[in-house]
């Protein structure tokens, strides 16, 4: 029988808020056992991070947490710090995104828990990363967003610079988390040592800006803010229509031509100043206002119907009761139904991985603080039920 792609790979994760442990749910989507730490009697701040709430649960910690069994574990303690070690020399991955000097003083740093498991990976991750003067700063989203000069080129022409409306650099940082430990679990087979992965989140906000930092480096000018129009493709934005916004994505010059057509101007199509996009993004002040009112002229619906006919790319801006409506949305599984502990239904965002021949991996309920502590330590690590009422006694666990 086909098994999920990281069956029999063990994660401890040992991150809050975001990155690490969005890339630990990708992990666990893809078959992995992965045993969320938190510490005793507070856990994961996100927990509280609402409304909404789905029993008492916020959505924010449910968005980012599915697929893991969860471990109530007090790392100040000496004995909760053996039982991590424990776990992390019974493990494969370990996430963390301790402060570098918080790591060193708990005993938790790549280089310690290196030698307690010469073979794991230790994916770490912050603001800043683990050397250069900001190295010990807290990283928090927003602020990444401004110092990477994401918000610089976000945001109306002729208004405030503006942030992505999600935590973007937290989630890039744990995609790129996600690609680095299946890295290192390959480069592992090979070389049979683990790994120490040194991650940012102002490096990967910084490279996930692609081709706009990149007209930067090449021409030494500071990109404008574009609003919700392209630097480098034009016509290609969001439109009032007549009675709804239509973004219109003209990617090449056939395109070009075809809207031309099918907005029945074929003066536009013939009209020299426009006939390639490099003439087209130069001469972008004359022909956006002539396209903007060109699309104010019909419904949204008669351009969609129009732009389809034409073979142009487009999109309505749906909102999220729109989105999950659609069949195409359903027919992916990019929304989960999974029953909490009491037997009620939530709904949760979907795994947008779908591999040939695999079977879908059945998604669990994000965990309640500690929900699986007696069971983690006594099957992985063989504790028995006094050694479990001692430790709990004792408020390690």
């Amino acid at each position: 029988m086909p098994t999920n792609p990281l069956t029999g790979i063990r994660v401890l994760d040992a991150s809050r808020v975001l990155a690490g442990p969005f890339c630990g749910q990708i992990l666990g989507d893809l078959g992995a056992e992965v045993i969320k730490v938190e510490r005793p009697g507070a856990g994961d701040e996100t927990r509280g991070w609402g409304p909404p709430f789905a029993g008492d649960l916020s959505a924010y910690y449910l968005s980012c947490n599915r697929n893991k069994k969860g471990i109530a574990l007090d790392l100040g303690q000496p004995e909760g710090l053996q039982i991590f070690y424990a776990l992390a020399k019974k493990s494969d991955i370990l996430l963390e995104n301790f402060r570098a000097s918080s790591a060193d003083k708990l005993g938790v740093s790549p280089a310690k828990l290196h030698g307690q498991n010469p073979s794991l990976i230790v994916c770490s991750i912050s603001g800043f990363g683990r050397d250069g003067p900001w190295n010990d700063l807290p990283g928090y989203d927003f602020a990444i967003q401004a110092l990477s000069g994401l918000m610089a080129i976000t945001g109306p022409v002729d208004g405030p610079p503006s942030k992505v409306g999600v935590a973007v650099t937290d989630v890039l940082t744990g995609l790129y988390a996600a690609v680095a430990v299946l890295a290192c679990l390959r480069a592992r087979e090979q070389s049979g040592h683990g790994y120490a992965i040194d991650l940012a989140l102002l490096d990967c906000a910084i490279a996930s800006q692609v081709n706009v930092v990149q007209a930067y480096l090449t021409s030494g000018v500071m990109p404008a803010r574009q609003g919700n129009a392209h630097l480098q493709i034009v016509p290609y934005q969001a439109f009032q229509t007549a009675d709804e916004w239509l973004i219109l994505a003209v990617g090449n010059d056939g395109q070009w031509q075809r809207f031309c057509r099918a907005a029945e101007r074929h003066d536009l199509a013939a009209d020299p100043r426009f006939a390639t996009n490099t003439q087209r993004v130069e001469q972008r002040g004359i022909l956006v206002p002539v396209v903007e009112a060109l699309m104010r002229s019909r419904t949204c619906a008669d351009w969609q119907e129009r732009l389809r006919q034409a073979e142009v790319p487009f999109a309505p801006v749906l909102a999220y009761p729109e989105l999950f409506a659609l069949d195409q949305v359903a027919a992916r599984g990019m929304k989960l139904t999974v029953h909490d502990t009491h037997g009620k239904l939530v709904d949760l965002a979907g795994l947008p991985i779908h591999i040939d021949g695999q079977p879908s991996t059945a998604s669990t309920m994000p965990p309640r603080l500690g929900e699986h502590t007696d069971e983690v330590l006594r099957d992985v690590l063989g504790l028995d039920n006094e050694q479990l009422k001692q430790l709990r006694k004792r408020n390690v666990i």
